[in-house]
Order: structure tokens, then C-alpha cells, then sequence
């Protein structure tokens, strides 16, 4: 006979949300701030030049871009890294309390939760103008 499964209690949900979040926040802030100081210390004495903006180079605007770019060693691609995984922390954390929801079986929070997953997908991924 198959185990009964247990259900997580709100106590436990919470405790693991704000574990992902700190986790997810405290490994984005690392990432980035290794980027930032491998930066600095390649560019750190060079003079900033203001009368031009200069957008994000192309090869960022992809996920795929940026692996390559970190793959490579690229320090503006580790910065990158790090502020996609800021990014992905709260994306994470609306996916798992989608999970506790269908788990516990609570209709109204999964299609509250399924609305602002969608959401935050579209906004990322959806139409660029």
C-alpha cells in the first residue's frame, strides 16, 4: 500500500519561501559582486568616457548569450549572471508556492498563483516592441 502523503503545513511553506528568497538573494548579490570586483580590477583604472551612452552589448540579450559570455570568463557576462538569478528568485519562489498550493489542494491560490506565474513569464519573455 502506497503511503498517505503528508501535507506541508503553512509554518513549513513559509519557512521554505523565505529560505529560497534569502538563498536566491544572498547567491545573485555574490555572483554579481565577484563580477563586479573581477571588473574593477581589469577596468578599474580606466577613465569613464560620458559623452556617449552605450547600451548593453547585443550578446546579453539571451540567456544564452550570457552563458556563453560567463563560460568565457567575460566579467560584464558574471554581473549579468548575477542580476538574471536576482531576477530569478522571485520567479522561483511564485513556481514552489504554486507547487504547496496543488499540493494542499487550495483551487484559489493555484489559479491566483497560475495568473501571476503567467504574468511574470510574459513580462519576460513576451512581446518586444
Amino acid at each position: 500500500m502506497s503511503q498517505p502523503r503528508r501535507r506541508w503545513s503553512e509554518h513549513q511553506v513559509e519557512q521554505f519561501i523565505g529560505n529560497l528568497l534569502r538563498f536566491g538573494v544572498l547567491v545573485a548579490t555574490s555572483v554579481v559582486v565577484v563580477g563586479g570586483v573581477l571588473y574593477l580590477i581589469h577596468y578599474g583604472t580606466s577613465p569613464a568616457n560620458y559623452q556617449f551612452f552605450r547600451g548593453e552589448p547585443a550578446d546579453f540579450n539571451s540567456l544564452q548569450g550570457v552563458a556563453t559570455a560567463v563560460l568565457s570568463g567575460r566579467r560584464r557576462g558574471i554581473i549579468q549572471f548575477g542580476l538574471l538569478l536576482l531576477i530569478a528568485t522571485p520567479i522561483a519562489r511564485v513556481i514552489f508556492s504554486l507547487f504547496a498550493f496543488v499540493r494542499q489542494r487550495d483551487l484559489t491560490y493555484i489559479i491566483v498563483t497560475s495568473i501571476v506565474l503567467i504574468e511574470l513569464i510574459y513580462s519576460l519573455v513576451g512581446e518586444k516592441s
